[in-house]
């Protein structure tokens, strides 16, 4: 009779031992990360560059573009906090008290996404817009702003594309812990959300966009959970906190380069 051999804690099998002696989802999620990395690298590149190569460079943002970005951070870090306490409780097994900290987690990053998408309708409706975003009725656009997209279009368009891609990675954040921690329960309040956001906000605004994430999520995750059920365990949540912590990591780089460094100072 045949025994398996076991060294350093793995067993022989037909099957290679994990890299670096982890978990092949954690591995997974890890170089998820690193080509994201460079997405978001690119994003920053283009906007340092446009920033340094462009004489006159735009500092539109006034305090309450500050306050609201600084209320936006706070959001985030104290989601990576609670998404750390989640990750501990998912560890001792305390599955009640998983969910709760995951529910905090998502509902700061729920609060991020609202803050940043008024933002972006005040800018929007102030006339820092590109050319396909739609006009805001009733709104005359106030000259600075205006300016500001007509003779350095390259300010909105990395600014838009910089926060846009990333409050992109937010609200699939939100959603990927809700599937960790709701499972299929958490579908149909996504498309709740999604009929709230579609018909009760209008057409230029971002929220009315934004929609169409929640209904592709619903459908994707309403597939997968359909086709391979499961109960989620500790190291699903730690691999969704991998996730969420770099999310956070991004936005310390935006908020001083993209928010702080164009103030105007006055």
């Amino acid at each position: 009779m045949s025994e398996a051999v076991v060294h350093q804690g793995v067993t022989a099998g037909p099957y290679e031992p994990s890299l670096f002696g982890t978990y092949s989802k954690k591995i997974g999620m890890w170089l998820f990360l690193l080509s994201d990395s460079l997405t978001f690298g690119a994003l920053l590149y283009a906007y340092s560059y446009g920033r340094i190569s462009t004489p006159n460079w735009p500092t539109p943002f006034h305090s309450e573009s500050i306050r609201n970005a600084t209320l936006m951070t706070a959001f985030l870090l104290t989601s990576s906090l609670t998404m750390v306490l989640a990750v501990r409780a998912s560890v001792f097994g305390d599955g009640k008290t998983q969910r709760w900290w995951l529910l905090a987690t998502m509902l700061c990053g729920t609060g991020f996404i609202i803050l940043h998408g008024r933002e972006w309708s005040n800018l929007i409706a102030e006339g820092l817009t590109l050319p396909m975003f739609p006009s805001v009725p009733g709104h005359h656009a106030a000259t600075e702003f205006a300016d500001v997209s007509k003779t350095v279009p390259q300010f909105p368009a990395t600014f838009f594309g910089l926060t846009g891609m990333h409050m992109l990675h937010v609200t699939i954040g939100v959603i990927y812990l809700g599937i960790v921690a709701f499972r299929k329960k958490f579908i149909p309040v996504l498309l709740v959300l999604w009929l709230i956001a579609w018909l009760a906000t209008p057409a230029y605004s971002p929220f009315h966009y934004g929609a169409h994430v929640l209904l592709v999520a619903a459908i994707v995750c309403g597939i997968i959970l359909w086709l391979k059920p499961k109960v989620y365990d500790s190291s699903d949540v730690e691999v969704a906190g991998l996730y969420w912590h770099f999310v956070d990591l991004v936005w310390m780089f935006i908020f001083p380069l993209v928010y702080l460094m164009s103030t105007k100072i006055i």
